[in-house]
C-alpha cells in the first residue's frame, strides 16, 4: 500500500498543476486586447540578449528579416546566424521579408518598374521579375538555414512603399505590408542626446494601446546609448496595464492593404514615415 507520504507528494503535485493551469486561465482572462512587437533586423550585436529580454516575458514578436551588415563582419543571413535563427523558431515567432539588400522603394518609374535605391544614392529599377528575386533571397536563405519558409508578410526598409512595389508582393505571394502604430515607434534609432531612452519608454507606456504595432531593431549603428535594454522593463510596463503580446500570424495582426504610404486599412492603428535614402531616423517623435 502506499505510504501516506507518496500520497501526500502526489496530492502536492496535482495541486502545484492545477494551480499553474487556475493561473494560466487567470492571466488569460486578464488580458485587455493584444499588441503585435515587430522586431526588424539590424547590427545584431543585442540579438541574443533580445531574445534572452522574450524569454524572459514569454513573449512572441514577429522578426522581419534582410540581410544587413553586422557588427561582428559579417551580414544577418549569413549560415553562421543559423543557429541564433533556429532557435527563434523552435520558440514560436513570426517571420516576415524586409528585402535582401535593405534599400528603399522609392517611386513607380514607366509602366512597369519601381526605383530601389541604397543609402548611398545608387538606384536600380526594378520590375516584376527582379523584384520579387530581391523577395526570393530572403526566403531561401532563411529556409535554408531554419528549414522553415517565411510568413506571406513583409515591411519594406523605412516603411516606405510605391502602388507598384505592393502590387509586386502580392503576385510574390506576400500579401500583406506591415507598418507600425504612431505609438509603436520605439524611437530606438533616434539620436540618444535628443531621445533618450527614459523618454522614449515614458512615451511608450503611456500610449501605446491595443491592436498597436510595435517597432525595433535589432541593433541600430547610429545610437550611441541603445534603446534595447528598456524593452525588458517596457513588456513588463504594458503587461501590467493588461496588454498581452501576439504575432502578426496569431490573428488579429494588422497590416497594410492600402497602395500608398500612409493608406489607411481597417482597424489598423499605423504610423508611416519616410526615409531619405542616407538616413533611418529623420523624424521627430511625437508627445
Amino acid at each position: 500500500m502506499a505510504s501516506i507520504s507518496g500520497v501526500m507528494r502526489r496530492a502536492s503535485s496535482l495541486l502545484l498543476v492545477v494551480l499553474s493551469f487556475a493561473a494560466a486561465v487567470a492571466a488569460a482572462a486578464e488580458c485587455k486586447g493584444k499588441v503585435f512587437l515587430t522586431i526588424d533586423t539590424g547590427h545584431m550585436e543585442p540579438a541574443e540578449a533580445i531574445a534572452a529580454i522574450l524569454r524572459k516575458h514569454d513573449v512572441k514578436a514577429t522578426f522581419f528579416v534582410a540581410n544587413e551588415p553586422t557588427k561582428r563582419g559579417d551580414t544577418s543571413l549569413d549560415p553562421a546566424w543559423g543557429p541564433f535563427w533556429r532557435a527563434r523558431v523552435a520558440e514560436g515567432h513570426a517571420f516576415g521579408n524586409h528585402t535582401w539588400r535593405h534599400w528603399y522603394l522609392r517611386r513607380d518609374v514607366g509602366a512597369d518598374k519601381v526605383a530601389y535605391v541604397s543609402r548611398d544614392g545608387t538606384t536600380e529599377l526594378l520590375d516584376q521579375a527582379a523584384f520579387c528575386a530581391e523577395l526570393k533571397r530572403v526566403d531561401d536563405a532563411f529556409a535554408g538555414m531554419t528549414g522553415r519558409r517565411l510568413d506571406p508578410i513583409w515591411r519594406a526598409p523605412g516603411g516606405r512603399t510605391t502602388p507598384r512595389a505592393l502590387k509586386f508582393a502580392r503576385a510574390c505571394g506576400y500579401a500583406r505590408h506591415v507598418h507600425w502604430a504612431k505609438a509603436g515607434f520605439l524611437g530606438d534609432e533616434l539620436p540618444s542626446d535628443r531621445y533618450p531612452n527614459e523618454r522614449l519608454l515614458e512615451r511608450a507606456l503611456r500610449n501605446v494601446k491595443v491592436g498597436d504595432i510595435l517597432m525595433m531593431h535589432l541593433g541600430i549603428w547610429s545610437r550611441k546609448d541603445p534603446f534595447w535594454p528598456q524593452l525588458d522593463p517596457l513588456i513588463a510596463g504594458l503587461k501590467a496595464r493588461g496588454l498581452c503580446f501576439a504575432t502578426l500570424t496569431e490573428g488579429g495582426g494588422r497590416a497594410q492593404t492600402g497602395s500608398q504610404p500612409g493608406s489607411p486599412f481597417a482597424g489598423a492603428n499605423v504610423h508611416v514615415r519616410e526615409f531619405p535614402a542616407s538616413s533611418r531616423a529623420p523624424m521627430k517623435v511625437p508627445g
